[in-house]
């Protein structure tokens, strides 16, 4: 171990080293290597190094002859690369030093090698900086543990044709560099002592750096801070440390800024690449670089980008349609001959409406509304039931589309058999350090923490609890804006009595109580949803980490299930009370159904003469939209102000002495949960494109321009505003997954629903077949048969308007009757007031209706789900593929290494005899014996194994990779001599 701080400021040193003494490094390129190192007062203790290599260092951005040699990701002997760093401020705690002291002596006995950098040399000059590095020992035992996968053969299976006519996708595509950034490999799990057995040509390049940083992060969570004979809970974790303050960061570095490129464009920075091809705004056309991504930031940020531009090219399909819809309704505008009727002075003018409310509502005309009866027709219309149907198909083919995209990349990536191996080796630290009782593993007969089930039922119970409070929190919030819609419609309607907005010129005609009632509160609405969701979100994870989740996977799960179940309930009610409840529990005049009984004096809100679907569609489109330019805001303006506050003083130094990890600290840090709140974003937004779709068919199209942008902004956030995230796996987009399935098949019932019982669509119908003559079919006086007659003398005393609120028209007309929207008998009638057989009808139809379409579309989803395969075919034959080689590869490695020992047994190596390697050539000294002994055995054993048809000796398995690396020297005698 090597430990190393920052030198003085006026130190100047010249470090030469010669092959001699890099004999003892790993690294082949360092066997020669000449450094100049000045520290001098005009450069502020910062030097600059030249250096004279055979070749860069995998990753190593840096590779001008004369530069700054603090802007690297590099010790400062340009060799041990920086694979995580932790940074601390010193403050009067006593406690936080010795912290330290025990925290990084652990690290050192676990493999890793430090360098400190002195706060002096920091921009803000009280900073220190811990350097972390893993050598080849520690990459490989933790890779062992891990089960991380490492190439044994380059993959034979041909990447897949152009397809006819692929000219014209080409300017969305991206440089093959970009899109493919490494060869295919055959890979499997890493076994260290079988390291010949792989394809390691250096181990410097063998992991990449998020598979580095991934290791060093297991080991510091998992390395103690207190002494071997302490044994005190929870003194264990850098999560640990860095909430109690002794480490104000832990985070990998970024390879290089994402600014400026690498000169040498043979080593061009990752970062740089990403930002160029992928997180300008330019790009939105171009394809994403997922392997690029993969590779650098881990797949579990791949698969959520793959995710999401998948979904938003499935919402192109939706939007299309959805915009072929409304066209139709536009197009369709002047046969709608409802509206007509509305409009027409002599018809929707002459028919005079009950009061909408008690007391402060007056008497009006049908005509009044004739500009909303025109907007719900945009939406309502033939083409609803059409578009309703076509998005439950569609959801199908969404999900099971991504699940085929899913297998691809879980081949491509080596996600295969991981969820496994996740569960098992993945444990919580917080779990370890809280769970302090043991048990017996019955599958690996180990010993390992685990939660007693009186201790899960009691938290259980408490988050369950939780979790009710809040959902009936919101309820109850609903139910007061529902309440605020009620008192405020009685003020608005007594406000616009007998055209008040006459006095606004241009908006005047468009405003009506009822708009003005659905937008008021619409607004609020949104304003109480966000403010839920803030605290909502704290009291989520505080209960989760309650529960003591035992894995990580466990964690997001559980966290992922109580948070989508209180958004589903905070965003979505509102809607639903629009779409199944507004307009259905009012009753008729004389027997008016209240909120909150009949001395609250507030009705049950009606629907307009032209249904409630265009309320719902104004409910929709505000908390959509209103959504989606709040998250827009927060995730663009919020991380760069952040990031400006951060470093408002300014820099001390010139550009190019500002180190790599002081550029690094001064980011966001993302957290463990940042990637949950993007995917908890688009579902949501799934949500409203699916479940009330029926009602505002541009719901995709604002969706699809929404995740244009999004997939921008997220790219660039994680680019250039964000710390490098500490790499993860994850086969797929876990419990979301199970969430889009069952919101796909709520989806199915909620549009039925609208179509059926907000849409108007249905008692048109029913009128159209069944009242005229089905030779002249025509919707002609359908507004006067869907409203009744109730007489004027028999509304009660209370609920009959004021006196002077009625308008003008009213005082001066000797009217005894009013409408309302319903099917009931008129006034005279023996069954007066009750509900007509065409009331009867319209319900029978509604429910069929519902019925056969939930059934089509359940029978095509199904059927369509049976006809596409989950996996791909190629996919499965690469896959059964990769495993016979893999069998093949190992039982011939495992027959050579037999016959190696046997030889060794019996016919000893002198040790003048044995060749020397270099240090990249071979894992170990075993394997380097068994290449030599490989020789003597060959040439002994010939005569008694050579084939009697020709006469030639049978090589060595060419399938052994072990095999295929040859010796520096091939004459022992030159070698015991030397």
């Amino acid at each position: 171990m090597q430990r190393i701080t920052g030198k003085e400021r006026d130190e100047t040193s010249i470090e030469l080293k010669s092959a001699e003494d890099s004999q003892t490094t790993d690294d082949p390129d360092a066997l020669t290597a000449f450094r100049i190192i000045l520290h001098s007062d005009e450069n502020n203790g910062h030097g600059i190094y030249l250096s004279d290599r055979g070749s860069s260092l995998p990753g190593h951005t840096e590779t001008d002859k004369l530069q700054w040699n603090r802007d690297t990701v590099f010790f400062r002997d340009g060799v041990r690369r920086i694979d995580f760093v932790l940074s601390y401020v010193e403050d009067k705690d006593e406690k936080k030093p010795e912290r330290r002291r025990e925290f990084e002596a652990n690290l050192e006995k676990a493999g890793l090698e430090l360098e400190t950098e002195d706060r002096r040399d920091s921009d803000d000059g009280r900073t220190y900086f811990l350097k972390i590095h893993a050598p080849w020992e520690v990459l490989a035992t933790y890779a062992d543990v891990l089960k991380i996968k490492v190439p044994f053969k380059l993959s034979d299976v041909p990447h897949a044709q152009d397809v006819p006519l692929g000219w014209l996708s080409q300017p969305f595509r991206l440089p093959e560099k970009i899109m493919r950034p490494q060869p295919d490999y055959f890979t499997t799990a890493f076994d260290k002592g079988k390291t010949d057995f792989f394809l390691i040509n250096d181990k410097d390049s063998l992991f990449p750096p998020s598979t580095r940083n991934r290791i060093v992060f297991y080991i510091l969570a998992r390395c103690p801070y207190q002494k071997e004979d302490r044994q005190e809970k929870y003194k264990k974790g850098i999560k640990r440390l860095l909430s109690n303050g002794t480490y104000t960061a832990a985070f990998p570095l970024h390879d290089s800024r994402y600014w400026k490129g690498a000169t040498n464009q043979e080593c061009e920075s990752e970062r740089y690449n990403l930002y160029k091809n992928w997180a300008r705004f330019l790009c939105f056309y171009k394809e994403q670089p997922l392997n690029l991504i993969r590779k650098y930031y881990g797949e579990k940020i791949g698969i959520y980008f793959a995710w999401l531009g998948f979904y938003t090219e499935m919402l192109f399909f939706a939007a299309v349609m959805g915009v072929i819809c409304f066209a139709y309704g536009l197009l369709s505008y002047d046969d709608n001959i409802s509206s007509k009727e509305i409009c027409d002075p002599s018809i929707g003018g002459s028919i005079v409406m009950c009061p909408l409310c008690d007391k402060k509502c007056s008497f009006w005309k049908l005509n009044s509304t004739c500009l909303s009866s025109w907007q719900s027709h945009l939406f309502d219309n033939e083409g609803t039931v059409f578009f309703a149907i076509f998005m439950g198909i569609w959801v199908t083919l969404f999900l099971e589309f991504w699940k085929r995209r899913q297998a691809r990349l879980e081949y491509e990536w080596d996600l295969v058999d991981f969820e496994e191996q996740q569960q098992q080796l993945q444990m919580r630290p917080e779990f370890e350090m809280k769970c302090t009782r043991k048990r017996m593993n019955p599958i690996t007969k180990e010993s390992e923490p685990y939660l007693p089930m009186s201790s899960k039922l009691a938290r259980f119970c408490i988050s369950g609890t939780t979790v009710l409070f809040w959902m009936s929190l919101i309820v109850a919030c609903i139910i007061g804006v529902i309440a605020y819609r009620l008192a405020v419609f009685a003020a608005f309607a007594s406000i616009m009595k007998d055209s008040p907005t006459r006095n606004i010129q241009l908006v005047g005609n468009l405003i009506t109580p009822q708009l003005a009632t659905s937008v008021t509160a619409s607004c609020i609405n949104f304003v109480i949803i966000m403010i839920l969701n803030f605290f909502y979100e704290r009291v989520a994870v505080w209960i989760t980490d309650m529960e003591i989740p035992k894995t990580h996977l466990e964690y997001e799960n559980k966290l992922t299930m109580k948070m989508f179940l209180f958004q589903f309930v905070n965003y979505y009610s509102s809607c639903f009370y629009v779409a199944f409840f507004k307009g259905k529990f009012v009753g008729h005049p004389g027997n008016y159904t209240y909120m909150f009984g009949e001395a609250s004096r507030l009705r049950n809100e009606e629907c307009d003469p032209g249904g409630c679907l265009i309320e719902l569609t104004t409910q929709l489109v505000i908390v959509m939209v209103g959504k989606q330019l709040w998250g827009n805001i927060q995730e663009a303006l919020l991380p760069l102000m952040r990031n400006w506050w951060g470093s408002r003083k300014g820099r001390h130094q010139p550009e190019n002495q500002y180190s790599r990890w002081e550029q690094d600290n001064d980011l966001l840090n993302f957290t463990q949960l940042g990637l949950f709140y993007e995917y908890l974003e688009m579902v949501v937004q799934f949500g409203f494109i699916t479940l009330f779709v029926a009602s505002f068919p541009l719901a995709p199209l604002l969706a699809l321009c929404n995740n244009i942008l999004e997939i921008r902004v997220d790219a660039w956030k994680f680019t250039t505003q964000f710390r490098r995230p500490v790499a993860s796996k994850a086969r797929n987009i876990g419990a979301w997954q199970e969430i889009l399935n069952v919101v796909a098949i709520l989806s199915v019932v909620t549009n039925a629903f609208i179509v059926a019982f907000t849409s108007d669509m249905i008692p048109r119908l029913v009128y159209l077949y069944s009242t005229h003559n089905k030779d002249e079919l025509t919707m002609r006086g359908y507004v006067n048969n869907s409203l009744s007659v109730y007489s004027i003398s028999q509304i009660r005393l209370d609920s009959m308007p004021e006196d002077g609120d009625s308008p003008s028209w009213y005082s001066n007309s000797s009217i005894t009757t009013c409408r309302y929207r319903d099917y009931r008998y008129p006034p005279g009638h023996q069954k007066q007031y009750d509900h007509t057989m065409q009331f009867w009808h319209i319900l029978a139809a509604k429910m069929a209706f519902i019925i056969i379409m939930e059934h089509v579309v359940f029978v095509v989803k199904f059927f369509v789900a049976w006809m596409i395969p989950d996996v791909p075919s190629e996919v499965k034959a690469r896959i059964k593929r990769e495993r016979y080689l893999i069998q093949e590869y190992l039982h011939n490695y495992e027959v050579e290494k037999l016959k190696l020992q046997l030889c060794l047994s019996n016919f000893p190596v002198p040790a003048s005899a044995t060749p020397t390697r270099n240090a990249t050539s071979t894992a170990n000294t075993t394997m380097t014996n068994m290449d030599a002994c490989s020789e003597l055995c060959t040439e002994v054993l010939c005569p008694l194994d050579t084939d009697e048809t020709t006469a030639e000796c049978p090589s060595p398995s060419p399938s052994l990779p072990g095999w295929k690396s040859t010796l520096e020297s091939r004459d022992m005698a030159g070698d015991a001599t030397a």
